[in-house]
């Protein structure tokens, strides 16, 4: 037929064109953004200080803090290793006063001045029961919720509280705001299940992540409503760690399968649509993540190499950059 040859060259012209439009034009999707000094560092929480653009990443298995600047290659110790007799510092978050809150998951959560690198106040669960002090978040009017992995509430504390406790020789404790007990699926005692929590723009609400059950939870903050199962629509929070929240778009790491996802919220929180799914070996177990412009800062944990979660021997560790999602 004489058809066939044009016909053939026009499909491989669409064919390449197809292929162009897959293939990135800036390389590769996961990119080194900047290394944390130190051979035990397995880092684990960030937070990025909207006022200068610095980043906080905590070791899980120190407590250190380090700190990089914009355009840094590496990050310095912010706070050394056991300060203040913090064991991990896990959740991490930098409110609008310049205030850093990290989580120690044995025992609750400190504040320090981004300025002078103090100690403003520490706020503990009170008892000996079992705890795990998880992730924070800050909502508009300055409180700040955190989550307990283990009890499956979320505390608050309010900057009245912060108050107080300076006061009264920078303690205060920690008491739950939420109960989850009822309301996520039942675990075995011990067992983990919330993690990490996000907060609309305008303060009404809260997303929590159950990460075993992988499920995600709306908690209004505005009126005594019931705290209700936000419906997923293409997929689920299995696994899922960290969460960042911008508008309608929520980020998610999930650690054990090295991916992040992307989601529209709708409905005012009450579902959500996935919208995009990243999965990569170099992430290397992702524990959480923060948005930084057009990327997206991800921590690259390494538990799976001499860490929390098997033998090995790790790499350089590092925050890395990811582009696409």
């Amino acid at each position: 037929m004489p058809t066939t040859r044009p016909l053939a060259i026009a499909a491989l012209a669409l064919a390449a064109a197809i292929s162009a439009c897959d293939s990135p034009d800036d390389g590769p999707r996961v990119t080194t953004a900047y290394e944390l000094p130190g051979d035990r560092v397995y880092p684990e929480g960030i937070a990025r200080d909207a006022r200068t653009g610095d980043t906080y990443v905590g070791s899980y298995t120190t407590g250190a803090v380090y700190r990089a600047t914009p355009g840094a290659q590496k990050a310095e110790v912010f706070l050394p290793e056991g300060a203040d007799g913090r064991k991990t510092a896990n959740g991490m978050k930098v409110d609008g006063a310049g205030r850093l809150w990290v989580t120690d998951s044995t025992a609750g959560v400190a504040v320090y001045d981004t300025a002078t690198r103090a100690l403003i106040a520490r706020f503990d669960v009170p008892g000996a029961d079992p705890r795990f002090v998880n992730d924070v978040v800050i909502t508009p009017d300055g409180a700040a919720y955190l989550t307990d992995s283990l009890r499956a509430v979320v505390y608050r504390v309010t900057p009245d509280q912060v108050s107080a406790a300076v006061a009264q020789g920078g303690r205060g404790e920690l008491t739950p705001r939420f109960e989850l007990v009822s309301v996520i699926e039942p675990r075995e005692q011990g067992g983990f299940n919330l993690n990490g929590l996000v907060a609309d723009s305008s303060g009404r609400y809260l997303l929590v992540v159950d990460m075993v059950g992988g499920d995600l939870y709306r908690v209004d903050l505005t009126a005594d409503a019931p705290i209700r199962k936000v419906d997923l629509r293409g997929g689920d929070l299995t696994h899922a760690d960290g969460l960042d929240l911008h508008g309608d778009t929520l980020w998610v790491a999930h650690n054990r399968t090295n991916t992040i996802s992307r989601w529209t919220l709708t409905d005012e929180g009450a579902s959500a649509r996935l919208d995009e799914t990243l999965t990569d070996e170099t992430l290397s177990i992702p524990t959480t993540l923060v948005r930084d412009g057009e990327r997206t800062l991800v921590v690259a944990s390494q538990f799976d190499k001499g860490g929390p979660m098997s033998p090995g021997t790790p790499s350089a560790f590092r925050v890395v950059s990811v582009s696409g999602i």
